[in-house]
C-alpha cells in the first residue's frame, strides 16, 4: 500500500497539463474509505502543493529550470510573492521546498536582470574626476561605496575608479558628490597633522560632512560616527568604521593602533601610505631621541647615498641594477629626510631595519669585493698612512666636509691640524693664482 501512495504522489507532481482540464474528479469508495491511489488526486485550489503543480513542478512538457514566463517586472513580484508563500506552507526541510526555493532564487535573478541591464553600459565612464572602468569580475562580492549595499557581481553592472578604487554600481554613478581623492593627492599631497581636530558637530549643522545628510549621537535618524583623522563626523553610509592607522598620532606619539575613519579618509590614506612626504626633524625632531630604530635607519641611509656614486660611476653595477634593490622606496636613494607613513609601519614593525640591512650589506659587498673598479675609488688615510683601503661608509671612518677626503675616525679627531688634502688643495689654488698674475704683468 505504500508503494501505491508513493506511486499516486509521483504522477500527481508529473501531470500531464494538457490531461488536467478532462480529468474527471476522484470517485470515493461506497464504504467511505479512501479513494482508490491508482487514481489521480486533484489538489484543491489553496494546496500549496497546487501553486508549486501551476511552475514549480517538472515534467515532459515544461520549460527548462532558468526560463521565466512572466516578462515584466510586476509579474515576477507577485510570482515572488506567491512562491514565498508556498515555501512557508510547505514542510520543513521537505523535497518540494527546496524546489520552491530554488524556483525562488531563479525568479529573483531574473527580476534583478530586468532591473538592472547592463549589457549596454559603457566601459568608461568619467564622474567628477572619477574614471570608472566597467568590471568584468563576476565571482567578487563588493559593497557600494554609495548606496552601502552589496554588489552582486553576477546579476548587477558595477564599476570602480581607477584613481581611487570606489566602487558603485551603474545606477548609483548618477548620484556620485564626491569628487576623486587621487585628484587631491595630485595637487596636495600632505597630511593632517593634528591629533583628531574635533570642531563639534554643531559646527557642521548637525549634518554629515560628506553627503549633508542629517545626523546626531542619539543615532536619530542617523547615526554620527566621528573620523579620527579629520575630526568630522560623518553619517553611516560615508563612516563604515574601517580602521587606519593616522599619520598624526604617530608621528607625535608614535602610537600605530588603528583608529576608525570615514570611508574618504580611508582612501586617502590608503593613497598616501607610500609617498614620502614626511620630514620628522622638521616635524618632531625629538622623535629621534626616543626611537633607536629611527637613528638606525637614518645611518643605513646616509651609507646607500654615499654608496650610490659608485654605483653610478660602475658599468657592472649598472648591468646588475643593483639600485632597483630599493625601487619600492626610490626616496632612500635621494635624500636621508623623507619619511612615508609605510616607513613609519614598517620601522615599528621592526621590518625595514632588517631589509634595509641585507640591501647595505649587498651594496658594501659589491664595492669592497667583487668590484675592482670601485675597490680603486677607495682611501687611504692620510693622517696615519696605515690600515686598509678607506670607503666613506665604513663605521669607524670620518670624512672631511670640504673635500670629501676619508680618514679613520681616532685619526681625524686626535689630529688639530688641518685636513692634508685641503691644505694640498689650498697650495695648489695660490700657486695657481700666483702663476696667472706673473703672466698679467707686463
Amino acid at each position: 500500500m505504500a508503494y501505491d501512495e508513493r506511486l499516486a504522489r509521483f504522477r500527481q507532481a508529473h501531470l500531464n497539463p494538457f490531461d488536467k482540464a478532462s480529468e474527471p474528479p476522484p470517485q470515493e469508495r461506497p464504504d467511505g474509505g479512501d479513494p482508490d491511489p491508482g487514481q489521480r488526486l486533484e489538489p484543491s485550489p489553496g494546496d500549496p502543493e497546487s501553486a508549486l503543480d501551476l511552475g514549480l513542478a517538472e515534467d515532459h512538457f515544461s520549460r527548462p529550470v532558468g526560463l521565466i514566463l512572466a516578462s515584466d517586472v510586476q509579474q515576477l513580484r507577485q510570482a515572488i510573492e506567491e512562491c514565498k508563500r508556498v515555501i512557508l506552507a510547505l514542510p520543513e526541510h521537505s523535497e518540494r521546498q527546496k524546489d520552491a526555493v530554488v524556483r525562488l532564487i531563479h525568479l529573483r535573478l531574473k527580476l534583478q536582470e530586468l532591473k538592472d541591464p547592463g549589457e549596454d553600459e559603457p566601459n568608461i565612464r568619467v564622474v567628477l574626476e572619477h574614471r570608472f572602468y566597467k568590471e568584468k569580475s563576476k565571482s567578487v562580492k563588493q559593497m557600494c561605496d554609495k548606496c552601502s549595499t552589496i554588489i552582486w557581481g553576477l546579476i548587477q553592472t558595477w564599476y570602480t575608479c581607477t584613481g581611487c578604487y570606489y566602487r558603485c554600481h551603474s545606477k548609483c554613478l548618477p548620484l556620485v558628490s564626491k569628487p576623486c581623492v587621487r585628484a587631491k593627492v595630485s595637487h596636495q599631497a600632505e597630511y593632517q597633522l593634528s591629533i583628531c581636530p574635533e570642531s563639534g558637530l554643531d559646527s557642521q549643522d548637525y549634518r554629515c560632512a560628506e553627503c549633508r545628510a542629517p545626523v546626531s549621537l542619539r543615532g536619530v535618524p542617523s547615526e554620527a560616527r566621528q573620523c579620527d583623522y579629520t575630526g568630522l563626523y560623518y553619517c553611516s553610509s560615508c563612516h563604515w568604521n574601517d580602521l587606519a592607522v593616522v599619520p598624526a598620532r604617530a608621528i607625535h606619539n608614535w602610537d600605530f593602533e588603528p583608529r576608525k575613519v570615514s570611508r574618504c579618509s580611508m582612501r586617502y590614506l590608503a593613497l598616501m601610505v607610500s609617498r614620502p612626504v614626511l620630514k620628522l626633524r622638521e616635524i618632531n625632531p625629538l622623535l629621534f631621541n626616543y626611537v633607536e630604530e629611527l637613528v638606525e635607519i637614518r645611518k643605513l641611509r646616509q651609507d646607500i647615498l654615499l654608496m650610490k656614486p659608485y654605483f653610478i660611476t660602475c658599468k657592472e653595477a649598472m648591468e646588475a641594477r643593483l639600485l632597483l634593490q630599493l625601487q619600492d622606496r626610490q626616496h632612500f636613494v635621494e635624500n636621508d629626510e623623507m619619511y612615508s607613513l609605510q616607513d613609519l609601519i614598517d620601522i615599528e614593525a621592526g621590518r625595514l631595519s632588517c631589509s634595509l640591512t641585507e640591501i647595505h650589506t649587498l651594496f658594501a659587498k659589491h664595492i669592497k669585493l667583487d668590484c675592482e673598479r670601485c675597490q680603486a675609488k677607495g682611501f687611504v688615510c692620510e693622517l696615519c698612512k696605515e690600515g686598509d683601503v678607506l670607503f666613506p661608509f665604513d663605521s669607524h671612518t670620518s670624512v672631511c666636509t670640504d673635500c670629501s677626503a676619508v680618514f679613520h675616525r681616532d685619526c681625524y679627531y686626535d689630529n688639530s691640524t688641518t685636513c692634508p688634502k685641503c691644505a694640498r688643495l689650498s697650495l695648489r689654488k695660490q700657486s695657481l693664482f700666483q702663476d696667472s698674475s706673473m703672466e698679467a704683468e707686463p
